[in-house]
């Protein structure tokens, strides 16, 4: 676990360059997460929403960036409607957001139904099992608590497929015992905007809704947000795109970087032709090069896929105005860089380095090592320093 935080509560544009911000001296790492670009991102999609309400998901711990601080910042923007992978995350967040409405996205756990009650929380309920379940615990409760229902549109993971439908209609008596506060699908090519299988997704659930005439919808994520009106129902459901990430691909991305990820010097040294630079001597130099090993490595949740030689994809991180690049294998705690360019007041002990943030995003990152940005920030580790920077009096 991190053994510190920090909350700045003003705009601070670059907090590394903040003298008035005191940095703690066993920071190795600094993950910079920018609450005013949060609520900004929330506010710009819940203008593309329109009339639909815009929720935020906040499953594995808000992406990595920390579950409470993210969801009460959204919650103090407006948002009122959560959405959560766990039981746990779920009771994290109604600590912090006493009315919110909160959904729990794993479903119903068997044998669970109190800490849902107990919580005020709502299942999303995948399955007829599931249903079943639960309108039993609100029938031997006496009261109709509420919860979503999924309807699988064509993803084939969670979600009740049209046969469980007719059966559920054909015999709506568990459907009595609780209130249907929603249903839900979820597209699974909405980041292309041009793919065919998002209409079909769309009149798969017009065809479901068909069932439920009285409860609100819910179709969007991230990228079914900017895929217009048609498919914003009541409500849209956004995720990366609330921390900055790319939700449209081959587009340009409208939203405002959260996080920067900036990583301590720990030695500068001259390698010659012929040394080696890191495990399985993968980088090799063909002149002399200045290296710096940074605190920084997969153990932070920095991708190992990024090991080696970019540059022909731009520069990996920055120092100052300087760029620079992977040399060698990212390890655990450690990676090393190329800094031959940098000045050497620059490139010194104790300096940082900026591997992630505006200028190197965390798409340009991911796209690189062959992943998504989820990954990438859901894998950021708590031993990272972090520092929240807010704009607005807590």
């Amino acid at each position: 676990m991190t053994e510190t935080k920090a909350i700045i509560t003003r705009p601070v544009a670059n907090v590394l360059d903040a003298t008035e911000i005191t940095l703690p001296a066993a920071a190795r790492a600094i993950l910079e997460i920018d609450l005013n670009a949060l609520r900004a991102n929330w506010a710009k999609l819940n203008e593309v929403a329109g009339s639909a309400e815009c929720a935020g998901v906040v499953k594995a711990d808000a992406y990595g960036l920390g579950l409470e601080e993210i969801a009460g910042a959204l919650a103090r923007e407006g948002c009122r409607t959560f959405f959560t992978a766990t039981i746990q995350e779920a009771q994290r967040v109604r600590s912090i957001a006493p009315s919110a409405v909160i959904y729990v996205l794993d479903g119903l756990l068997s044998g669970a139904e109190a800490h849902y009650a107990g919580f005020d929380l709502r299942p999303v309920l995948s399955s007829l099992p599931e249903i079943n379940d639960w309108a039993m615990f609100c029938s031997n409760e006496g009261r109709r608590r509420p919860a979503a229902i999924h309807v699988d549109t064509g993803m084939n993971r969670l979600g009740l497929p049209a046969s469980a439908l007719a059966s559920l209609a054909s015999d709506d008596t568990p459907l009595s015992h609780f209130e249907t506060s929603l249903v839900m699908s979820h597209l699974y090519n909405a980041d292309d905007r041009k793919s065919s299988v998002n209409q079909r997704q769309l009149e798969a659930f017009h065809e479901a809704l068909k069932f439920f005439p009285d409860a609100a919808a819910s179709l969007s994520n991230s990228g079914g947000t900017f895929l217009g009106a048609d498919y914003h129902f009541d409500l849209v459901r956004p995720g990366i795109a609330l921390y900055g990430g790319r939700a449209i691909e081959n587009e340009p991305n409208p939203m405002q970087p959260v996080v920067k990820l900036t990583a301590r010097i720990l030695q500068v040294r001259t390698v010659m032709p012929g040394d080696v630079v890191g495990y399985g001597g993968t980088y090799q130099p063909t002149k002399s090069t200045r290296i710096a090993t940074i605190a920084c490595g997969y153990a932070d949740g920095f991708l190992r896929a990024l090991s080696g030689d970019h540059h022909a994809r731009g520069p990996i991180g920055y120092i100052g105005d300087y760029p620079v690049r992977i040399v060698g294998r990212v390890s655990m705690d450690l990676i090393t860089i190329d800094v031959s360019d940098v000045p050497e007041e620059l490139a010194t002990r104790g300096a940082w380095v900026e591997v992630m943030g505006a200028r190197v995003t965390v798409d340009d990152l991911t796209d690189r090592a062959g992943t998504i940005g989820y990954e990438l920030l859901s894998r950021l580790s708590n031993r990272v320093h972090r520092i929240y920077i807010d704009g607005r009096p807590t």
